[in-house]
């Protein structure tokens, strides 16, 4: 049977190509998909598209982008077997991180994907990747989507969406799974890690369209003063905070350090401890270093990323979750975006 696949084209270097004339680079126009990728007429599936008008460069993603995007999914959920989104590749971790969690109950396949030359350049890698999602999307077994979930498509690799990070601007392999397996290989064929691929629930989807950006990010680094810790802790309207520690969670002993995040903690701020490393998990405890951080009440992470937990506390706040509450969800696998050790 014959899948119906849409793609957005939210902005970004894939949907671009280059005047022959006067050699700059303009908007892919994608009525013409199928003239500048004719391999896409031998895939047995229909592929309809949309556009963001205007195209966001990925630097400028913010919330209401997001509520757009997964408005537009929502809308044409029923009519189409899959979804390929096309983004910048800068902050696409952060936009899949959010999707996998504004989408409950999400069966069918929203798979990113970008690239890092524009698709009318001679070696782009935008047309193959472009290719891949269109097939993983399209892709079904007994008349189910076989990755039933929001992914990224990267340079012949398959990963979980909320377990990415961009960690490389200038290679085509940009992007980096270093908590959870690839989802799925491609080469010659496609091979699919069934295992370690969400299944579906065959539930109605739940869009959630209510995030609240009262979140920051503090990194830690040897040196940071008092003055800058401060800065942070105090800042109005402030209602979690992701803490970048040091390999499996540790940060400094110092005791302005704890009394700062301490008072912040008494306040009302919920600080979740995620490890400034690509691979690895916060253990809060396994270290002198990070007793008194789990003493205070700081939150431990595990092995989320960060580009994940700030999507995470956005969510869970614009539901409405606080207290214990919020504090047992962050550590609560809700769309496999983190391991519980």
């Amino acid at each position: 049977m014959e899948s119906n696949i849409l793609v957005i084209y939210t902005g970004g270097t894939i949907g671009m190509i280059q005047d022959p004339v006067s050699g700059a680079l303009t908007p892919f126009n994608f009525d013409a998909l199928y003239k500048h990728i004719p391999v896409l007429q031998n895939f047995n599936c229909k592929i309809d598209t949309y556009c963001f008008e205007p195209l966001i460069d990925s630097s400028n993603m913010n919330p209401m982008f997001w509520v757009k995007l997964a408005g537009i999914i929502e809308e044409n959920y029923e009519k189409y077997d899959g979804f390929v989104v096309l983004h910048g590749t800068d902050t696409m971790a952060y936009s899949a991180s959010m999707l996998s969690f504004m989408l409950e109950n999400l069966n069918k396949p929203v798979v990113f994907t970008g690239s890092q030359l524009p698709m009318g350049v001679l070696r782009t890698d935008g047309r193959e990747n472009f290719i891949n999602a269109i097939e993983i999307a399209a892709a079904k077994t007994d008349d189910t989507p076989v990755v039933p979930e929001v992914s990224i498509c990267f340079e012949n690799r398959l990963m979980r969406g909320n377990r990415t990070n961009k960690f490389n601007a200038e290679n085509f392999n940009a992007f980096l799974s270093g908590n959870y397996p690839l989802l799925a290989q491609v080469g010659v064929h496609i091979r699919y890690n069934h295992q370690h691929i969400l299944k579906p629930n065959f539930k109605k989807l739940k869009v959630h369209k209510n995030l609240d950006p009262g979140v920051a990010i503090l990194k830690l680094f040897p040196g940071i003063t008092e003055a800058v810790v401060n800065s942070i802790m105090t800042i109005p309207g402030l209602k979690a905070l992701i803490l970048e520690t040091y390999g499996a969670g540790n940060a400094p002993t110092d005791p302005w350090f704890l009394q700062a995040l301490s008072r912040g903690i008494k306040s009302g701020i919920t600080i979740f401890n995620v490890t400034q490393c690509k691979g690895g998990s916060v253990e809060m405890g396994k270290y002198e270093t990070s007793v008194q951080l789990g003493g205070i009440g700081v939150v431990g992470g595990f092995d989320i990323t960060t580009e994940s937990a700030i999507a995470k506390t956005m969510y869970l706040l614009g539901q409405g979750h606080t207290g214990l509450t919020f504090e047992r969800l962050l550590q609560t696998p809700l769309r496999g975006e983190l391991t519980i050790e």
